[in-house]
């Protein structure tokens, strides 16, 4: 069962939840505030393409090195 990290759009509110599937209809609600309306965040996780290319090496490296801070 995978973890979504998703955001309030009424309280603001970062969190995670565990879903039965990616399929899965079952209506999210906020931990704070009992809201209805979230969104499903982007995750670091999910971004780099469920973690591909960290263990073949590629891309990461690269796009690592152009934005770190020079000097």
């Amino acid at each position: 069962m995978p973890i979504y990290e998703y955001r309030c759009t009424d309280c603001e509110t970062n969190f995670e939840k565990l879903v039965q599937s990616m399929f899965s209809q079952e209506a999210i609600t906020c931990p704070q505030c009992g809201g209805q309306h979230v969104k499903k965040a982007v995750s670091l996780f999910g971004g780099l393409g469920g973690g591909s290319s960290l263990r073949s090496g590629g891309g990461m490296s690269m796009s690592s090195q152009a934005c770190a801070p020079t000097g």
